[in-house]
C-alpha cells in the first residue's frame, strides 16, 4: 500500500468521496478563502507522492463524486472561466452553429495574452438560465476535459486544480480529502 508520509496515517486507497463531502456552489467562495492555506500545503505534499497513486485515488474520487453530483446545479465554470479554445474547436462550433469558422471567431472569441481564444468575456456566451450549454455535443475541449480530475498525471495538474476548487466544488472536495494524506 502506498502512502504519503506525514503526521497522518491516512491511506490515499481509503479516500472517498460522498455528497456531504461536496460543498453547495454557494458555499464554495467562503470554503475556499478559509482553506485556501490548507488547499496549498496539500497540493505541495501531492506534488512528492507516487504519481500512479495519486491518479489512482483521484480518479477514483472523480468517479464518486460525479456518480452523484449534477453540475446543471452549478456551472461556476461556465459562469466565471474560459476555456483556451483551439482551432478545432472553432470548427466544432462552427457546424454547430452553421455559420463559418471566421464568424464564431469574429462573433464569440478575442486572442488572451497568453495568444489563446478565449470568449470575449463570461459568463459563456452558450450557456442558458437553466445551465445548459447551446453547444454542448461541439463544446471545446477543455470544456469537455474540466475539471482535469479525470486525468492521467494528476500530479502536472496540482496548480490548476488549486485554482479549479475555487471554481468547482468536486475539485475542492478532492482536495481537501487529499489533504488528509
Amino acid at each position: 500500500r502506498l502512502t504519503m508520509k506525514s503526521s497522518s496515517s491516512a491511506d490515499l486507497t481509503d479516500l472517498k468521496i460522498v455528497e456531504a463531502d461536496v460543498p453547495r456552489p454557494d458555499q464554495l467562495k467562503v470554503l475556499f478563502r478559509d482553506n485556501k492555506s490548507l488547499l496549498l500545503k496539500a497540493t505541495k505534499k501531492l506534488a512528492k507522492i507516487n504519481p500512479r497513486a495519486l491518479d489512482s485515488a483521484v480518479h477514483a474520487m472523480h468517479d464518486q463524486a460525479f456518480g452523484f453530483y449534477d453540475c446543471l446545479l452549478c456551472a461556476n465554470c461556465c459562469r466565471s472561466i474560459s476555456p483556451a479554445i483551439r482551432y478545432s474547436d472553432v470548427d466544432d462550433m462552427a457546424k454547430k452553429l452553421r455559420i463559418k469558422p471566421s464568424e464564431v471567431v469574429e462573433k464569440y472569441l478575442k486572442t488572451d495574452s497568453d495568444g489563446d481564444f478565449v470568449f470575449h468575456s463570461a459568463p459563456c456566451p452558450f450557456i442558458d438560465g437553466d445551465n445548459y450549454c447551446g453547444i454542448y455535443s461541439h463544446r471545446p475541449k477543455a470544456c469537455r476535459e474540466y475539471p482535469h480530475t479525470d486525468r492521467s498525471r494528476f500530479y502536472q495538474l496540482l496548480k490548476l486544480s488549486l485554482k479549479n476548487a475555487e471554481i468547482c466544488p468536486v475539485v475542492y472536495a478532492i482536495l481537501i480529502k487529499l489533504s488528509a494524506v
